[in-house]
């Protein structure tokens, strides 16, 4: 069990007591399909070894994706699923953010609210490509919903080649080097369009606070992408906090560590249990809600054009498109021989 669970487990009758008000549904999923996580609540898999017959059960994983136990392969396979589409081009990563003032609706409308945040940022790159180069591009967006002291902060991360295909020459443009977008102006429009579509939403209200004037958009060169994928897959299916930083605990408070965004140096924050449990668990996604989106020539559907794109740089000829690879089964180093063991099935309790 994970330090975070056992945490959970522990104190989950204080934490109901002081957060239950406060906590969705969505977020009542989550703890319960946490503390059945590994354990005979959840189930076992039933594994067979061929060479010399031993048989062994393992807890099931709860498989959600809050869950600091599970989604690690889940990880991998998306990293090399991003890494298959990868174009010959510059990539830059493109961070949006929102200002201090309308954070509060990412904590009580996250649904309505991240739902805008994709459909503005999709709009404005859009634009900005269309109006640039008036090829085909694309893009991937990635929700992050924390800083690193893990206060709720949303923004998107956007990696994006800066080439471009244009469909009626059938060429791929590498577009120019070292440079994407001016970030003044994609900040400009993104603070004026996701106000105006705040300001007519049938739910979602601007706060009466006064709101900055200047918004930040950053764009960084990052090299051929894989550098900004890895950085990604990192954050992406780990739940908010690993372990592995929860440095000390005990009853009554929790430390971790994080990376100061101002200095880049280590930094450790100290809180109450339950105040610690709730820091983490506001960030529970809504169901249904994808944090991950695919754009243009990275969308599935556009899949024979990236992959003709692909092997025309290569100079290849077209018709030597890669065979899909069928996903393998889960396997595991038998105890006895050391011979791989496979997953023959898996029992659920009634």
């Amino acid at each position: 069990m994970s330090t975070f669970t056992s945490l959970l487990t522990t104190h989950y009758a204080e934490f109901i007591h002081h957060y239950g008000d406060r906590i969705t549904p969505d977020i009542h999923r989550a703890i319960s399909a946490m503390r059945r996580c590994r354990t005979e609540q959840a189930g076992c898999s039933q594994w067979y070894c061929p060479h010399c017959h031993h048989d062994d059960r393992l807890p099931l994983g709860c498989g959600h994706r809050s869950c600091p136990q599970c989604q690690q392969r889940t990880a991998s396979e998306w990293l090399a699923r991003q890494e298959a589409k990868l174009l010959p081009a510059e990539y830059f990563m493109l961070t949006f953010t929102v200002p201090a003032p309308l954070r509060g609706l990412a904590r009580y409308q996250p649904g309505a609210f991240y739902a805008v945040m994709f459909q503005v940022a999709a709009s404005v790159l859009k634009d900005f490509a269309h109006r640039q180069h008036h090829g085909l591009s694309g893009f991937t967006m990635v929700l992050h919903t924390h800083n690193r002291r893990r206060d709720i902060h949303p923004h998107l991360h956007v990696v994006m080649p800066s080439g471009f295909y244009h469909p009626q020459r059938r060429q791929w443009h590498k577009g120019k080097k070292g440079f994407l977008y001016h970030h003044k102006a994609l900040a400009k429009v993104w603070r004026a369009r996701l106000l105006d579509t705040l300001a007519h939403h049938p739910t979602l209200r601007l706060p009466p606070a006064p709101l900055p004037t200047e918004w930040v958009v950053d764009c960084r060169n990052v090299g051929r992408g894989l550098p900004a994928l890895q950085y990604l897959s990192r954050y992406l299916y780990r739940g908010v906090l690993p372990d592995k930083d929860i440095i000390k605990f005990n009853d009554h408070q929790v430390t971790f560590r994080y990376t100061d965004s101002q200095t880049q140096r280590p930094a450790t924050r100290t809180l109450p249990v339950v105040q610690f449990l709730w820091l983490i668990l506001q960030h529970v996604l809504p169901k249904g809600l994808q944090r991950v989106r695919d754009y243009g020539l990275l969308h599935g559907s556009t899949k024979t054009l990236r992959l003709t794109i692909q092997l025309m740089l290569l100079n290849l000829p077209t018709w030597q498109l890669p065979e899909q690879t069928k996903p393998q089964k889960a396997k595991r180093g038998c105890p006895c021989c050391q011979h791989a063991m496979c997953c023959v099935g898996s029992t659920r309790p009634r």
